[in-house]
């Protein structure tokens, strides 16, 4: 009897974190500048990056 309880707690456990994966990935991370939800896009600056090659390119 104690094992199925144990066998049925370690099930659950996975259960909720396979549950817990799927929500991660599914939902959209709010602190990230797009919807890929790794936040790195919003920290290119394109202005700049052309500023520092015309700069160079003179």
């Amino acid at each position: 009897m104690v094992q199925n309880i144990i066998i049925f707690l370690i099930f659950a456990v996975a259960v909720a974190y396979m549950g817990w994966v799927i929500y991660r990935s599914v939902m959209p991370n709010k602190n990230a500048g797009c919807a890929k939800g790794c936040g790195g896009c919003s920290a290119i600056d394109l202005s700049k990056i052309q500023k520092e090659l015309d700069k160079k390119a003179v």
